[in-house]
């Protein structure tokens, strides 16, 4: 959105007032080169705060780790290596999350379900300890489920906006809203 002083306004749920501008989750697309093209998709000149990129990334991990922890309390969410490989094994895991600062061995040892976008590399070993109430997690795993899936599609604008390439496969975009 742009706010009433002309500043671009992240909306990565899409439920300010106004009308928005729908944007590619992509850092190079929320830098300092977009302000002639969020000016011209607003029909007047525009300020782009400084780190609209970084403010959207944050904003993107909070959500990400937010629907992580409803999912944690749904019963639809495990931490842990153990229990992420039991998931795994029975197939009951439809996407797995690893941390971006956990040990390559550590993490080689798993296979992310079959499919696109079910494997992410997003959040670090802090973030992903925030969503399960503890100090650092490296693995976890979501049950399939239409909580899983918001959490697949934000976490898939995430690893857009942070440059990783974490759940796309086939040439496939994620896109948001900033309004």
């Amino acid at each position: 959105m742009i706010a009433p002083d002309g500043t671009v306004t992240p909306d990565i749920l899409g439920k300010l007032p106004g009308r928005g501008i729908w944007v590619s989750a992509e850092a190079d697309h929320l830098g300092a080169v977009a302000e002639k093209h969020f000016a011209r998709a607003a029909r007047h000149p525009v300020r782009m705060p400084e780190g609209l990129a970084a403010q959207v990334a944050d904003l993107l991990a909070a959500r990400v780790i937010d629907l992580i922890s409803l999912a944690r309390k749904a019963g639809q969410a495990v931490a842990g290596y153990e229990k992420v490989k039991a998931w795994l094994a029975t197939e009951e895991a439809a996407v797995l999350f690893q941390a971006l600062d956990g040990s390559a061995r550590g993490k080689s040892k798993l296979r992310a379900p079959a499919g696109e976008a079910r494997f992410f590399e997003v959040l670090s070993a802090s973030e992903l300890g925030l969503a399960f109430g503890r100090e650092h997690v490296i693995h976890a795993a979501l049950a399939a489920g239409g909580l899983t899936d918001r959490v697949r599609d934000d976490a898939l604008r995430l690893s857009g906006v942070r440059g990783t390439a974490s759940g796309k496969t086939g040439g496939e975009r994620a896109a948001g809203k900033v309004k």
